[in-house]
């Protein structure tokens, strides 16, 4: 973002915020169509005696997103917000730092992600009276239509105007009377629940894991849940099956071909893991519309129904007359062999860690719609995390005493 200014005491100062968003992202406009959706707002915190007298949002576009009946009404990629600034005539010479907050909600052609909130300021050089400023010009104003924005009041009451009035009895309407002081997920128990209330109350923003933290501390903490995932307890029971497929080749060589092996194994479960959340965060709207399709939730039924069948002995599947074809006692063999189960046992274990998956992979969508690049290796991060012990095993198999 960019801030820009050139006032004198007592005059109309003219400032400028320039917003850059990443490729393919745009922000609603400040008067949605929806009222549902969220609209861009910006937040003045003038210093005493300035008065902020004009907020001119530029002209909104369209843009047709997936699954909508009617375009977004949007600011572009990159746009530029301009105010007037009422300065009295008594500040002070030197510099004028006036605060400010953009919420804004990102969109792209899928689907709109969770509002985010930008903070910047305005620095202002206030100089003596009569001074003259010579080879002061910016074409970024010569763009903005002042004169025919809004008033601080209007745009503030806009987004919290009321909705039009209910039919008499509908409960949901009394809804309207509610404001959200905090938000929380998750179980907690009797003093973590007062001491939220308290907080929300109060006004105390509750701070996440992954609040004001670097990318290297957050692919950190990724990692060490990947880590901890292998706990769970439907987690644990996989443990014999994955050793023993490690150990078949493992036992037949030595130490480091027992860490190949389970490197192999640990790494298929980290790419599947990671291009699943690749997937889904680049192609998030194109996702949900194909889980969403009723041909694609019937080739899982049918899916799931020829598995239950085949529970009860009704239909014959198997695989393991294909096992000689992956060369068992071949070296080659032995790592397509455990790469491929290990690639099936991050599937397997898909359903007991599916709540942290999902919430990374949501954490990692709202962030790289912030532009953080880093976000896209999450995924892969946490499934990392969850293969480390694998190549361990596998060395620690191949030094056991052979039978």
């Amino acid at each position: 973002m960019e801030r820009s200014g050139y006032p004198d005491r007592g005059v109309i100062a003219r400032v400028a915020l320039r917003v850059s968003l990443p490729e393919g992202l745009h922000t609603q406009s400040n008067k949605p169509r929806d009222p549902l959706l969220i609209p861009t707002e910006l937040t003045i915190d003038a210093p005493t005696g300035v008065k902020v007298k004009e907020i001119v949002f530029p002209p909104p576009t369209d843009l047709k997103q997936v699954g909508q009946d009617q375009p977004l009404a949007v600011f572009e990629q990159t746009f530029v917000i301009g105010v007037q600034l009422a300065l009295p005539k008594g500040v002070p010479e030197g510099k004028l730092v006036v605060p400010l907050h953009l919420r804004y909600q990102a969109c792209d052609a899928n689907l709109c992600y969770a509002p985010s909130t930008a903070d910047a300021q305005w620095t202002l050089s206030i100089v003596p009276q009569g001074t003259i400023i010579s080879g002061v010009s910016n074409p970024t104003f010569e763009k903005i239509a002042f004169g025919k924005g809004e008033t601080p009041g209007a745009a503030a009451a806009a987004p919290h105007a009321p909705l039009a009035p209910r039919a008499s009895g509908d409960g949901i309407a009394k809804l309207d009377q509610f404001t959200t002081l905090g938000m929380n997920g998750g179980y907690l128990n009797a003093d973590e629940f007062l001491r939220f209330i308290h907080n929300a109350e109060n006004g105390v923003k509750e701070r996440g894991m992954f609040e004001g933290r670097g990318p290297l501390m957050i692919l950190l903490l990724v990692l060490v849940g990947g880590l901890a995932l292998n706990l769970t307890p439907c987690v644990l029971p996989m443990i014999p099956i994955n050793l023993a497929i490690i150990g078949a080749g493992a036992q037949a060589g030595s130490r480091g071909r027992g860490f190949l092996l389970g490197s192999a194994y640990g790494l298929a479960m980290a790419l599947v893991y990671g291009a699943i959340g690749l997937v889904v965060i680049l192609t998030a709207g194109t996702f949900g519309t194909i889980n969403s399709s009723p041909w694609f939730n019937l080739g899982i039924a049918i899916l799931f129904v020829v598995l239950a069948l085949a529970m009860f002995d009704v239909l014959e599947i198997d695989f393991s007359k294909y096992s000689g074809n992956l060369g068992m006692g071949s070296s080659r063999g032995s790592f397509a062999l455990a790469f491929s189960m290990g690639a099936v046992a991050a599937l397997l274990a898909g359903a007991c860690v599916a709540p942290v998956v999902i919430q990374v992979v949501l954490f990692s969508s709202n962030l790289y719609a912030t532009g953080t690049k880093v976000a896209l290796a999450l995924p892969f991060c946490l499934g990392l995390g969850m293969a480390i012990p694998w190549p361990i095993a596998g060395a620690g198999l191949a030094s056991l005493p052979k039978p």
